[in-house]
This record gives structure tokens, sequence and C-alpha cells, in this order.
């Protein structure tokens, strides 16, 4: 699991298509703030939400399985609970992305460990937006 400042740096710098599973359309909620955030620090951004049609000016995908890209990295902004349903769609993927991002507040270990078994580096229970800020931002 990732959880050095160097590891993280090194991940954000090599990532340029990010997934966000569970992204809003409101700009009051984090799932729509931090995406937003990342567009506009040059990340292109591959919007999954069943529930969507378009979001940042994109096209949703209702699954991961559904977007015409690979991710390089896939952020979730899902309950705990939804993980393990999330690591089987990430895992069934013909080309894997490279790691997978829980926002803060999310955390599932067994699903981490079934991740990083398959080689997906694996960060919980933090903001890619904050780490974005704190070591990337010019």
């Amino acid at each position: 699991m990732l959880q050095h400042r160097a590891e993280i740096q090194t991940l954000l710098q090599a990532v340029k298509r990010i997934a966000v599973i569970g992204i809003k359309a409101g700009p009051d909620e984090d799932a729509y703030r931090v995406p937003r955030y990342l567009q506009a620090a040059g990340y292109e951004i591959l919007p999954v939400s069943p529930r969507l049609g378009r979001v940042l000016g994109l096209d949703c995908a209702p699954r991961l399985a559904d977007l015409s890209r690979s991710p390089e990295l896939v952020n979730l902004f899902r309950a705990s609970a939804n993980i393990p349903a999330h690591t089987d769609e990430i895992l069934s993927l013909p080309e894997r992305p490279r790691a997978v991002w829980m926002q803060l507040g999310i955390r599932c270990d067994a699903s981490a460990a079934r991740l990083e078994a398959a080689g997906i580096a694996v960060v919980q229970d933090r903001c890619i937006m904050l780490d974005h800020r704190r070591w990337l931002a010019v």
C-alpha cells in the first residue's frame, strides 16, 4: 500500500488518465470538486456513474468496463461496503490500472490485498486532491 510522500508523488506524476467512480454533479460535493481540480491540473478524467449522463463537460460511462479508454488510476468515491464489488470489476478489466485510490474515509483492507496481489498499487483513506496540492501543485 502506498503511504509515503515519495511513492504518492511518483504515482501522481506517472498517471495521466483517472477514472472516477461515484463522480457527482453537485459543485458542493467532494466527488465533483476533486475530479474538477484534477482535470484543471491536467489529468484526463474518465467519469463513471450509472446515474449521470455528463459531468465536467464529459460523457459518463455507466460502468468501468464501458469506458472507451483504459484508466491508469481508478479513484473511488464509494462507501467502503461497495469496494469489494468495484475490486471485482477492476480485476476483470482486460487492461488493469496501475493504481486504485480510495478517497478519504474509504478503506477496505481485503480489497486492497486482492488488488496488490494482482500488481495494482493501492492508496486508502487519503484525498488525492489534498495530496496533489500539498506535494505537486506549482
